[in-house]
């Protein structure tokens, strides 16, 4: 509510026909809690500048947790005055306090004066002039409180706790814990709290290309030293560029290994800084660390400072071809336990381990296996034996050596081969043509003197 409707004596939840009498100029419009709850979460997300955890609380509210950032607008009073003041200037009139609990601070921006500060000793006095709406409670509780004249928390809570529980339900005596601290209050962050976080803040917005770049190598530098301070180091970063008009632009690097390399960070992030629009400006940015793990120093050469070191194995190259192309395009073949061919391999990170088990040497597979046989025209001797010669695109191969065949069916506890299934039942042969080429080809199904065999080529060996 606004100071123009507190003078026309409207309020929050007034009957429509009362406030027109009050206002017979006011305009009237269908309430829209979807929009109300999408124009909230965007305000969340735009509150993430001044604290890492900030919380929906609807149907107007937000909870931001600013424990260890309040020094960096030179205090709590300067931290609320900033957030009032850009709210205010986005056309969003707000009300501010800061306490040590949630529900302290939802009471004393709701019912005491605009940005009280209230320290964690002075709670209780603070809270309890304040009335016993400021605990949250429901509406039938709330009504009842105040049919007894208990207009204040100071006179609820002057009362014996086993009294107020077993007039009112234990709803009273939770909310009043949670206000002062104590009992826990769990909250939904909007994205989870994370201890590995830089913000970097600007006098004058920024939006060079150079400049970009620049704050870029300094965060990560920031947050990589911390790292390496506390053995940690991250698989996952992301970095927000918050514009002077409330939009955010994110972008988020990987590594395949757990790192804290700040030069190698920066370069991730270097070909994805032309995708940020700076707009009118960027006047902060932020860089948060995801799954951070224990990552012990290593050794490097004395001459390796400007280049990768080769103890770091291939991971380098791996960063740079997943953030450039995707994860989904870089990743490495392990032995599934499976004999349907194409089951037989699973998809892992490039530089996961390797599984115990690999693949039977008895029963070699091909290097290229096709995505969907291709088929084929086969001259050979029946029922068993391998083909004399096959054509395949076009070109006759006549075959040299054979070995086989190799019967697979397919997994009983399963339905049919998943893919285009040219049979249930395979007859698979190794063979090399005159030229050397090997290739891995099967007949479908058994055979039948009534119907011609029909055969596949299946991939290649080398």
């Amino acid at each position: 509510m606004d100071t123009g409707a507190d003078a026309l004596g409207l309020f929050a939840g007034q009957k429509c026909a009362d406030a027109v009498a009050l206002a017979p100029n006011l305009v009237t419009a269908d309430a829209d809690p979807d929009a109300d709850g999408a124009a909230l979460t965007a305000l969340c997300d735009w509150c993430c500048r001044f604290s890492p955890a900030v919380a929906v609380d609807p149907p107007d509210g937000l909870i931001l947790d600013i424990t260890g950032v309040a020094h960096l607008w030179g205090g709590e009073a300067a931290m609320a005055e900033d957030l009032i003041a850009r709210l205010a200037a986005a056309g969003v009139p707000a009300r501010a306090a800061v306490a040590p609990t949630p529900g302290a601070a939802w009471a004393l921006a709701h019912f005491a004066a605009d940005r009280t500060i209230v320290a964690a000793d002075d709670a209780a006095a603070a809270l309890a002039p304040l009335p016993v709406a400021a605990l949250r409670l429901t509406a039938p509780v709330g009504a009842q409180i105040a049919r007894l004249g208990l207009t204040t928390i100071g006179c609820l809570g002057a009362l014996p706790r086993d009294q107020i529980t077993r007039r009112f339900g234990p709803e009273v005596v939770l909310r009043l814990d949670q206000a002062l601290g104590r009992a826990r209050e769990a909250l939904t962050w909007r994205r989870p709290p994370n201890p590995w976080f830089a913000r970097l803040a600007f006098a004058e917005p920024i939006s060079v290309p150079d400049d970009l770049a620049r704050v870029t190598r300094d965060i990560t530098g920031t947050l990589c030293a911390r790292l390496e301070t506390e053995g940690q180091g991250g698989r996952r970063f992301e970095i927000a560029f918050h514009r002077l008009d409330g939009l955010v632009q994110r972008l988020t690097v990987g590594l395949a290994l757990p790192g804290r390399d700040a030069g190698r960070l920066a370069r991730l992030f270097q070909p994805r800084l032309e995708s940020v629009d700076p707009g009118f400006g960027v006047e902060v940015v932020t860089l948060t660390a995801h799954d951070v793990e224990p990552l012990t120093a290593r050794q490097r050469r004395l001459d390796a400072a400007d280049e990768i070191a080769p103890e770091e194995g291939l991971a380098p190259l791996v960063d740079r071809l997943t953030n450039r192309l995707g994860a989904a395009a870089v990743w490495r073949a392990q032995a599934h336990p499976s004999h349907i061919p194409e089951r037989a391999t699973a998809r892992r990170p490039a530089l996961s381990p390797p599984a115990g088990e690999g693949w039977d040497p008895v029963r070699p597979r091909p290097v290229r296996l096709f995505r969907r046989p291709e088929p084929i025209e086969v001259v050979a001797p029946v029922p068993d034996d391998p083909p004399i010669l096959f054509r395949w695109r076009g070109l006759t191969h006549r075959v040299r050596l054979a070995e086989g065949p190799e019967r697979l069916a397919r997994e009983w506890w399963r339905s049919p081969f998943e893919d285009a299934d040219p049979g249930a039942l395979r007859d698979y042969y190794r063979v090399e043509d005159e030229a050397g080429a090997r290739f891995w080809l099967f007949r479908a199904g058994l055979y039948s003197a009534q119907a011609p065999a029909k055969w596949w080529l299946h991939g290649l060996f080398g």
